[in-house]
């Protein structure tokens, strides 16, 4: 997530937008305090509501975890793992040296 301040709105909007075309959220801040964060508005915004599109990017971009993300979005944890699914992003994330140890953990 890309973070711009209010006079970076003025010097740098193709940015901004650009980040949007991209479905990247971006947030916009005044004297180091948040004021309001850009989500990109795709299919998902349209059928599922700000909300959850916000919940989904904020988890997606590692910002908030599964539990945070799905009292955001105002569903149960299955429910928003439900929503990630339909869009292919993944609930657990591993580094390559995690899932070599847990591959290795199983033989």
């Amino acid at each position: 997530m890309d973070t711009f301040t209010i006079r970076d709105l003025r010097e740098r909007t193709g940015e901004l937008v650009r980040d949007a075309e991209a479905g990247q959220l971006s947030m916009v801040t005044k004297h180091g305090h948040p004021v309001f964060v850009a989500v990109p508005f795709d299919e998902t915004m349209l059928r599922e509501g700000v909300t959850v599109a916000l919940a989904i990017k904020l988890f997606d971009s590692e910002v908030v975890s599964l539990g945070k993300a799905a009292k955001l979005a105002g569903v149960s944890q299955s429910e928003f793992i439900d929503y990630l699914g339909a869009l292919k992003i993944p609930v657990v994330r591993y580094e390559q040296n995690e899932l070599e140890r847990e591959v290795a953990a199983f033989e």
